[in-house]
């Protein structure tokens, strides 16, 4: 892999002085009469915001196409092998929430000791984050093993198929987990100073590598074992290991660019850096909980529909998240270019940055509603070409589309309060949001109105709507400018 500092560019943030420390309502009297900084262009700021994105919506794209592979290969085992799978993801995400949180102010801190000039202190965030996060996902991956077949139960498998499957999916994960974890730390840090591109290399050949040898493992091509659902997950794993190598080779070289990870630099724990970590970190942790609580409420109530319902569900919400590429990756820009602004001091560039993003990510939006509009059905069949799934599929596509503009926005406000530190008020909309609004609006729908996969649907619209909404609320008061981290 080549020195990515060479392909970094300034930002035009560079070009600024380093500001100083300003009250809300100082900052407020200054935005009313405070043109762009003296060299610094709209066609620069575009430029930084789509430098970061690009690579990061590369990387979302390409590891969500994976997945798309990933089940579509799975599809073909039949209805009750997608379920299965389906069965897997929140318990799997549940255990991923303690380390996402620790990336979130890993970044958060990155970012700002960037701004601010303290290249020693950034470094010193990173190993601080790759220590807590190994313990913490050892710990994790012990637990996850040996309950994987108590939690796909509890998920609702609703017969023995579906309950032998999912569990040997999700033990196989959870031997992995580390490599995993380890990976989305460095992953987090380079984001952090804006260096989205080398994240991209290495999971993108991480995901070539998990596709081809789903080709092997699944249907035992090329005299390998035909190992079905079981060899799917294998090949998801060993896609994790080989990027885990590529993402401690990036940051071990002498040449890594901003951030280099130095073994004799020592991992012994920081108080202050741990602290600062855990303060933006905490409020993502209990968001991420809320969120994992809702969305398993949420899935167990579809899962009550049937095993072709809860199978078209679990191929719509994968499609969906193929278009969060698009808020992540604009958000991961954000993230980064507020988290800097910040850190010098300038939360007029900060805004500057905000506003430009979301008018990007916005347009890409308006382009995959179109897209989901006008190929719903044949991008369904893509999975299963059973009729039923393919038609109800087809309508749940509609609700995707309608919501793609006000979820982009919603990931990218998020990514700049997050960049901001400001995780608590995240973390209250989500509560509002995914643990009360979605489920109890599923569960009315369902078993109230009787609308079937198309009331669960209606409510994951809703909770995206008001999300929105609340995001884009706490962003224009202002308040995130001033926190302190």
């Amino acid at each position: 892999m080549r020195d990515n500092q060479s392909k970094i560019h300034g930002l035009a943030l560079d070009l600024v002085e380093e500001g100083q420390d300003l009250s809300l309502w100082e900052q407020k009297v200054q935005k009313k009469k405070a043109p762009l900084p003296q060299g610094v262009t709209n066609k620069m700021m575009y430029a930084d915001v789509i430098r970061i994105a690009w690579p990061s919506m590369v990387e979302l794209l390409l590891t969500q196409l994976a997945s798309m592979i990933d089940l579509m290969m799975v599809g073909q085992l039949g209805a009750w092998a997608l379920t299965s799978v389906g069965l897997t993801t929140q318990p799997k995400f549940l255990f991923m929430t303690i380390f996402q949180a620790l990336n979130v102010g890993a970044t958060a801190m990155v970012a700002r000791s960037k701004g601010a000039g303290r290249q020693d202190k950034a470094n010193l965030i990173m190993r601080q984050a790759l220590m807590m996060t190994f313990l913490v996902a050892i710990a994790m991956s012990f637990i996850g093993y040996f309950s994987s077949e108590w939690m796909v139960k509890f998920m609702g498998a609703s017969d023995a198929e579906s309950l032998a499957g999912g569990t040997i999916y999700l033990q196989i994960q959870m031997i992995g987990f580390v490599p995993m974890a380890l990976t989305t730390v460095i992953t987090a840090v380079l984001r952090g100073v804006g260096d989205s591109r080398t994240a991209m290399i290495y999971n993108v050949v991480a995901n070539v590598v998990n596709v081809i040898l789903n080709y092997f493992l699944i249907y035992g091509h090329m005299g390998f074992p035909a190992l079905g659902i079981a060899g799917a997950s294998l090949a998801t794993i060993l896609g994790q290991a080989v990027a885990m190598v590529m993402a401690f080779y990036a940051v071990m070289r002498r040449r890594s660019g901003y951030l280099h990870l130095r073994l004799t630099d020592g991992f012994l724990p920081d108080k202050e850096s741990i602290a600062s970590i855990f303060k933006i970190g905490f409020p993502a942790m209990v968001e991420q909980l809320v969120m994992r609580a809702g969305m398993i409420i949420y899935s167990k109530t579809v899962a009550s529909l049937g095993t072709v319902a809860f199978a078209t569900h679990q191929v719509c919400m994968n499609i969906q998240a193929l278009s969060f590429m698009n808020g992540q990756a604009f958000g991961v820009s954000a993230t980064s270019l507020v988290g800097q602004c910040l850190g010098k001091r300038r939360p007029d560039m900060a805004e500057q940055y905000s506003r430009r993003t979301r008018r990007v990510g916005m347009m890409v939006s308006l382009f995959l509603a179109t897209c989901f509009v006008l190929f719903s059905h044949q991008i369904v069949a893509l999975y299963n070409n059973d009729p039923e799934i393919v038609s109800l599929g087809g309508t749940i596509l509609m609700f995707i589309a309608f919501i793609q503009p006000f979820q982009a926005s919603q990931f990218i406000l998020a990514g700049v309060l997050r960049g901001a530190g400001d995780t608590r008020a995240t973390a209250v909309i989500t509560f509002m949001t995914v643990l009360l609004v979605r489920p109890g609006l599923a569960i009315l729908m369902i078993y109230g109105f009787h609308l079937g996969l198309p009331g669960a649907w209606v409510a994951l619209a809703a909770d995206q709507l008001l999300r929105s909404l609340l995001v884009w609320i706490r962003y224009r008061t202002g308040k995130w400018k001033t926190i302190k981290v």
